[in-house]
């Protein structure tokens, strides 16, 4: 499975557009989208928007990538972390169909 970085950089790279050149339409510094593409810095949902419309990403694929990004560096290290992983599910379906 890809990372939101892995996706990022080759999607830029297949479409033959340098870091720069995406950076510079980003308006952010090339270092910061180097850490984004190998995951060592989390881009925010505004940018990833930005991202998925210059690169032509699907959007909801690229955010469910970056939200499963967020929750696994949570809990990858846990002791419990992938029990505690099957209880949010429950949780968030019970809440979705509370809503409801």
């Amino acid at each position: 499975m890809k990372t939101t970085g892995q996706i990022i950089r080759e999607t830029r790279e297949a479409k033959g557009i340098l870091l720069r050149e995406l950076s510079a339409s980003l308006k952010i510094d090339p270092a910061i989208l180097s850490k984004l593409e190998r995951g060592e810095r989390n881009p925010t949902r505004e940018l990833l928007v930005e991202i998925s419309n210059l690169l032509d990403i699907n959007e909801k694929d690229l955010i469910i990538s970056w939200i499963s990004d967020k929750i696994i560096y949570d809990i990858a290290d846990e002791e419990y972390g992938y029990e505690a992983l099957k209880i949010a599910e429950q949780k968030v379906e019970y809440l979705k169909n509370k809503k409801a």
